[in-house]
């Protein structure tokens, strides 16, 4: 009996000692989660806000301003450059989390889009081939096709006046092209962003000024209206950060130093 009463206190103690070191066990720790990297889309050209360079790599005004606020406020990003009217209607379906493209805050896009503060103030102008002398003022486009490019605050200037003066109008989805079309001859002239042709010139793309600075609306970032608020006030507080700390003025100045 002695014998069978310490079997048991033996097995008694054994069980005790398996459900304590159970009991001991820590759970598993919760996964810390990943920092947010948000998709942010921009034009492939429209120099000099957003290009290629030799290496390939993107560069420009709004994608060194970008790089900079993320900086400035610690958020990580990924580039998606897509075009300016894919860029668009990339961030209508959700697809990316905003956009910037040198695109210009207007109330018809303030109804869809919720804006920075502008970062750029800009301007529309004329331009034709450097070697055409036949074309002085919009006068002169009467009957004849102008290009432009779709979504850009040109192609909105060009379709305000295009009744007055009687011209054609057509449609590229990028600047060179644009560009191309008016030194061939099959468009006389074309509309475009101040800074983007003034740049453009200075670079050779045989187009050549003929009208003064029409006044245009300014640059904004941009995300779906109700969307990424986060993100937009962290845009705005770097934005006004690098414009006092002088890292806004160095960007500008590296590309638009004649300004």
């Amino acid at each position: 009996m002695k014998k069978f009463l310490s079997l048991a206190l033996i097995l008694l103690l054994a069980m005790g000692m398996m459900v304590g070191c159970g009991g001991a066990q820590e759970e598993p720790a919760e996964e810390t989660p990943e920092a947010t990297v948000y998709n942010i889309a921009t034009d492939t050209t429209f120099a000099p806000f957003e290009f290629q360079n030799e290496a390939g790599d993107y560069v420009g005004i709004d994608i060194e301003i970008l790089a900079a606020i993320a900086e400035d406020q610690g958020f990580a990003y990924e580039l998606n450059p897509l075009g300016f009217s894919a860029a668009v209607a990339a961030l209508e379906s959700n697809q990316t989390d905003a956009v910037i493209a040198g695109m210009s805050i207007t109330e018809e896009r303030q109804l869809k889009y919720d804006f920075s503060a502008p970062y750029y103030d800009s301007g529309v102008v004329m331009a034709i081939a450097a070697d055409d002398d036949a074309i002085a003022s919009y006068a002169d486009l009467t009957e004849k096709k102008v290009a432009v490019k779709t979504g850009t605050e040109g192609a909105t200037f060009a379709e305000s006046i295009m009744d007055q003066y009687g011209f054609e109008l057509v449609y590229f989805d990028e600047s060179p092209l644009m560009y191309e079309d008016v030194k061939t001859g099959n468009s006389v002239a074309c509309f475009e962003d101040y800074p983007v042709m003034g740049y453009g010139i200075t670079q050779g793309n045989g187009l050549k000024m003929v009208t003064d600075m029409e006044k245009g609306s300014s640059y904004g970032f941009a995300v779906l209206k109700g969307k990424n608020t986060e993100l937009l006030e962290m845009f705005d507080a770097g934005l006004t950060n690098i414009r006092e700390n002088g890292k806004y003025q160095e960007i500008i100045d590296k590309y638009i130093a004649a300004e």
